[in-house]
């Protein structure tokens, strides 16, 4: 099938590895080009190269209200237009909700939370017919996970504000959608696991409480969330789309 994304242009934040970088990757091998973004400019770099021609990078931070802006007008002195984009941050310290200090929490608000709502709003008043945003959360915006507090009360909020968004943009045939990852071998659940007492054991039981029996690889990510940024995927708006090999129970 042909997904449309031929010549098309997306930016994509926290993309220089993981699940941002896996979606960089399935988006240019069906055409179309990306500017990739994180903190680091060395890890921008090697991602860039990694991607080949198809591919511009952007050393900058969410945090910065700048940032949006700037992404737009890369992308559009690099490539020529804007398409979308894919919006991604690391995620928050662990701990419970209760154990978070005031700290804790605007520092994540400032980062998880603010820093999406800004890129989202700013990049889909830039869009025109056609163009998409997935935001990538959670399965915390469904369900709470243990040790996740941060996350378990940023992630639902997040969900809710795309789904407003997707409400006010789409009359201009703009799409926002909710992207859910479970448990794939990213950094993030490489180190969820090294914190706990064998981190081999943690790994084989999350492996085991999902009904396909193992971790996710990035990749399997990469291709949901380049599907629904493409133009096969036109009807589809307002959604979290849970990518987490049947892990939640919810419906």
């Amino acid at each position: 099938m042909d997904l449309g994304l031929a010549d098309r242009v997306y930016v994509l934040t926290g993309a220089s590895k993981g699940l941002g970088f896996a979606t960089a990757q399935s988006l240019v091998a069906d055409g179309a080009k990306v500017v990739v973004s994180a903190r680091s400019p060395a890890a921008v770099d090697a991602a860039v190269a990694r991607l080949g021609a198809g591919a511009a990078g952007l050393a900058a931070d969410l945090t910065d209200p700048g940032t949006p802006e700037l992404l737009i007008r890369t992308a559009r002195e690099r490539f020529g237009r804007l398409d979308g984009a894919l919006i991604s941050v690391g995620g928050p310290a662990r701990g419970t909700a209760a154990e978070m200090t005031d700290n804790h929490w605007r520092e994540a608000f400032e980062t998880v939370f603010l820093g999406t709502v800004r890129a989202a709003r700013t990049i889909a008043a830039e869009l025109t017919e056609g163009g998409a945003i997935a935001l990538v959360l959670s399965t915390s915006a469904r369900t709470p996970i243990a040790g996740l507090g941060l996350s378990n009360g940023l992630r639902p909020g997040l969900a809710g504000a795309a789904k407003d968004m997707a409400d006010q943009y789409g009359p201009r045939g703009v799409r926002v959608v909710s992207l859910l990852p479970g448990r794939l071998l990213t950094d993030r659940n490489k180190e969820l696991f090294d914190a706990a007492d064998d981190a081999d054991v943690a790994a084989a039981e999350a492996a085991a409480a999902i009904p396909l029996g193992r971790l996710g690889d990035p990749d399997e990510f990469g291709r949901v969330a380049a599907f629904v940024l493409s133009p096969a995927a036109s009807y589809l708006t307002g959604l979290t789309i849970p990518v987490d090999g049947g892990a939640l129970r919810t419906l």
